[in-house]
């Protein structure tokens, strides 16, 4: 063994007591071993500064509870949509025994049969199911319907969203081929009229995610598309089931003749990660009893979040993204006068008007007014990393030097006090805030 392999630490040279406090003197040690003899095999073997650096690194992965004081309501990195109270009990029951599949007669029951009634109750479609997330809805749906056939899609619909997920590729995973008609900013009935022929197996329509077109543009009206007997599929994305400028209602897709209306249930209506199906019976049947379906189908804990947040918005209960969505300015004024009132001495703060978003490709191009604790100091981005990295983590934005906490996204769901304990902390670690 060479010098610098002899000069590698022992294991318990790594358990600083920071360390075992916050993380188990078991963990801590478990990783200390792994990295040292990863140390040993290599060939330039690291010092110990740098083992530190990444025993903390491996020790801080994972999933961490947050306070998104980002401003942005269905932050994708943060998980999208948080859940309501009465969710989270019910995944929390769903985690032991559960009647995921049992009828009132103990018998082999339909699995997800609650959350499609509801979906029923709630959208007005003939029938539901239900799916892991909407790429593998829209991707079930193609491949049900048209498998070795041909889906005429709008050429200004051919998008890429987050993580390279793109409209073709799904076509070409399920089995479809792709016509493309019309242009990038303009498409016309007449396009989709001749482009009909006895090799269609769908009609395509995709929410615009992420981007919006304006200008000279023009879509065919989706009444008219489902008047072309083809059935028509759209991938509705955030799945608006009230109203809300740029954004048609789930029940406006169904009532124009949609067969099948696929949207997200982590994102506008508040809960898991899921892939939502309504539509007609004569479609629905076909995906149900198709052998994918059991490849995509949602675990017993997503169901049981889901048909909890379902019964929140059956019975009129804001789910908390709602709640983020539907405070007023007012009312977040007070919670940031709080925090601004609490602030040590000589802290360089004040109360601003922000521009948020909805996110999760909701209301592309539009901006939401929030109301944020901007913070100005010589480090912002020292703070905003002291925030970050610990417990719970919290997730702030810079703008122009300034530290900015917007409250829409963390008084709604109840962190307004938890946030201002972190700020108070981070504040006294960096201590540079003041004039």
């Amino acid at each position: 063994m060479d010098d610098s392999r002899r000069s590698l630490p022992a294991v318990h040279e790594l358990l600083s007591d920071e360390f075992c406090e916050r993380h188990g003197h078991d963990r801590v040690a478990m990783w200390a071993r792994r990295l040292l003899e990863r140390a040993r095999k290599s060939s330039k073997p690291p010092s110990k500064p740098e083992l530190l650096k990444e025993l903390e690194r491996c020790l801080a992965g994972g999933l961490r509870p947050a306070i998104n004081a980002s401003g942005v309501v269905l932050h994708t990195n943060l998980g999208r949509a948080p859940w309501s109270d009465a969710a989270v009990q019910a995944a929390l029951a769903a985690t032991s025994y559960c009647t995921v599949e049992l009828d009132a007669a103990g018998g082999r029951g339909h699995r997800g049969s609650a959350v499609e009634e509801r979906l029923v109750a709630l959208t007005g479609a003939e029938a539901a199911v239900v799916v892991n997330n909407c790429a593998a809805a829209v991707m079930l749906c193609l491949r049900a319907l048209a498998k070795d056939r041909e889906v005429i899609v709008s050429r200004g619909e051919l998008v890429e969203i987050g993580g390279g997920f793109r409209v073709p590729d799904v076509l070409e995973e399920s089995g479809c081929r792709l016509v493309e008609v019309g242009t990038t900013n303009r498409t016309h009935l007449t396009d989709f009229r001749d482009a009909v022929g006895e090799a269609t197996g769908a009609i395509l329509r995709v929410h615009h995610s992420n981007f919006r077109q304006t200008g000279f543009v023009a879509e065919a009206g989706l009444d008219k598309l489902c008047a072309l007997g083809p059935p028509v599929v759209v991938d509705a994305g955030s799945g608006a089931l009230i109203a809300m400028a740029g954004e048609i209602r789930i029940q406006e897709l169904l009532g124009s003749g949609a067969q099948l209306v696929c949207f997200s249930g982590d994102k506008l209506l508040g809960g898991p990660q899921a892939g939502i199906i309504v539509g007609q019976h004569r479609w629905v049947d076909l995906l149900r009893r198709h052998p994918l379906m059991r490849a995509l189908r949602p675990d017993k804990v997503t169901l049981a979040a889901l048909q909890s947040t379902l019964d929140d918005w059956l019975t009129g209960r804001a789910v908390p993204c709602q709640k983020m969505i539907q405070t007023s300015q007012e009312e977040l004024r007070q919670v940031v006068q709080g925090w601004l009132n609490a602030l040590p001495t000589g802290v360089r703060a004040s109360i601003e008007e922000v521009e948020g978003a909805i996110g999760g490709g909701t209301v592309p191009g539009r901006s939401w007014p929030s109301i944020a604790l901007a913070i100005e100091s010589p480090s912002p981005v020292c703070l905003r990393e002291h925030l970050l990295a610990g417990e719970p983590a919290v997730v702030a934005r810079i703008s122009h030097d300034r530290l900015l906490l917007d409250a829409r996204t963390v008084a709604p769901v109840g962190q307004a006090g938890a946030l201002l304990e972190r700020l108070l902390e981070a504040i006294s670690a960096v201590g540079d805030t003041g004039s």
